[in-house]
């Protein structure tokens, strides 16, 4: 039910800005944000309750024809003005329902981050899981890509690429950092300064706390803004906000941003680092005296993760173009293994800050074309998975893995090489997403059925130009 004190809230904040719109916000299956808007009339206290009415049936991966009426439920604590419409406009994420019974949508991305947290207190392990993902993009100038009876091809373009070093541009004034080069040059090698400070400044206007900003290692304008973390639902709900204002505060300078895991060839791609700690009574679950300051805990959580990581995986990197980023040989975590330092190891224990409140662990699997409910809340349930059955992570691996003789390299368990490999994980491995009714059957089963038709059987027809149809617009 709707706090109703925050409704009334909400209904003075309309009243107090002029609110010419309101744009109701929801989560589709897949992950990407959708909207419908509606005039400020339409909105009471009443209608917080009682909903908005919707065709589910057109939204990916939900529900049939047949049965296709669901209500939008308008969430009153997501409240923003959108910093983009000309006609100011109320923004409020909704939660879906099922107009029969009242009930919450199973298929909710939501609603599933809403269960893994209610989960979480449950189980009395902790009252509070903190994130902080990490959502690397790149800015690019021109993007063209086409596939049809004749051809299949895409192209990029940047005034940063290193590929346009020699190219005609009277004049061409050179900095153009090379592949891999590109990680906190200052200006001029750094072109796009001036654009991600607008995107923290409008960020931070809707309510999103950033922590940093900086250039990231690729060429052709990959970039990163870090938020600071928050709990799970509120997080995810922020990695929507900051995928929305990096792709329009780019486009308002006739420039595009992709979250897509791996556009260039031989650079680096762009990943979702997460990072995770438990909290209870306002302490830090996870610092304690062993291996990196880490508590037990958070040793059997890391546990759980790298058990579970094959199956996870499924949501945390659910395209094909996901595995070619996840590539062995690079700084690209494929090895499911634990370190303090080591960049290839899955799971890193970051060593900044000697301060207990910043003891937390780093999965950095993910990337930023996963749904953010679905793959932090399959995270939150593989760690508490391994805490509940005391899951041993084993040795750390705190060496260059690529130095390792071969028989030691070959005790090192990895990532699944596709998508394919990874649905076929979790078909395998589920068991654990299921406790507490999070993740429901019917959600694994149209999960992988949606990600197998769709996806890994078309892309298994096509050549490689037709992943960006499918995933630039993550």
């Amino acid at each position: 039910m709707a706090d109703s004190k925050k409704a009334k809230e909400v209904l003075e904040l309309i009243d107090r800005e002029k609110v010419q719109m309101i744009d109701l916000r929801f989560m589709d299956f897949p992950g990407l944000w959708q909207h419908m808007s509606v005039p400020p009339k339409e909105l009471d206290l009443e209608t917080f309750e009682r909903g908005f009415g919707f065709d589910a049936s057109s939204i990916r991966g939900w529900q049939a024809i047949n049965e296709s009426d669901m209500l939008l439920k308008p969430v009153p604590e997501t409240a923003f003005i959108d910093p983009f419409f000309e006609h100011k406009t109320l923004v409020l994420i909704c939660n879906i329902c099922d107009p029969i019974t009242g009930e919450d949508y199973t298929r909710d991305p939501r609603h599933i981050a809403l269960k893994a947290e209610n989960y979480l207190k449950r189980t009395q392990l902790a009252d509070t899981a903190y994130f902080g993902p990490e959502a690397e993009f790149f800015i690019f100038d021109d993007i063209r890509f086409d596939q049809n009876v004749h051809e299949g091809y895409y192209h990029i373009d940047s005034a940063e690429g290193f590929w346009n070093s020699g190219r005609k541009e009277e004049p061409n004034l050179g900095y153009k950092p090379r592949n891999k080069e590109a990680y906190f040059p200052v200006p001029p090698a750094d072109k796009l300064q001036d654009i991600r400070s607008e995107m923290v400044l409008t960020l931070e206007s809707i309510g999103v706390p950033i922590e940093a900003q900086h250039h990231e290692v690729a060429s052709g304008g990959q970039s990163e803004i870090d938020m600071r973390f928050n709990t799970l639902t509120a997080m995810a709900d922020n990695v929507l906000k900051y995928k929305y204002v990096v792709k329009n505060v780019a486009h308002r300078h006739n420039k595009t941003a992709t979250f897509m895991p791996k556009p260039l060839f031989g650079d680096n791609g762009s990943g979702m680092h997460v990072h995770v700690s438990l909290w209870k009574g306002g302490q830090n679950l996870f610092v304690g005296e062993r291996y990196a300051g880490l508590s037990e805990m958070a040793l059997y959580a890391i546990g759980g993760i790298l058990h579970h990581a094959p199956a996870l995986l499924a949501f945390t990197c659910p395209t094909t173009n996901s595995y070619k980023r996840l590539v062995p040989g690079f700084e690209a975590p494929v090895n499911l293994a634990y370190s303090r330092r080591n960049r290839s190891a899955a799971l890193r224990i970051p060593m900044y800050s000697t301060s207990p409140k910043a003891k937390r662990i780093e999965f950095r699997c993910p990337d930023p074309a996963c749904n953010p409910y679905l793959a932090m809340s399959g995270i939150l349930m593989a760690a508490v998975d391994g805490i509940l059955n005391k899951m041993d992570p084993g040795e750390p691996l705190d060496k260059d893995i690529y130095d390792l003789p071969p028989e030691e390299l070959a005790r090192v368990r990895h990532t699944p090489g596709s998508l394919r490999e990874a649905l076929q994980a979790l078909e395998k491995d589920h068991a654990f997403l299921l406790k507490g009714d999070v993740f429901t059957q019917d959600v694994i089963e149209t999960w992988i059925e949606y990600k197998m038709k769709n996806e890994v059987i078309a892309l298994d027809l096509r050549p490689h130009p037709w992943e960006f149809a499918l995933y630039f617009d993550v």
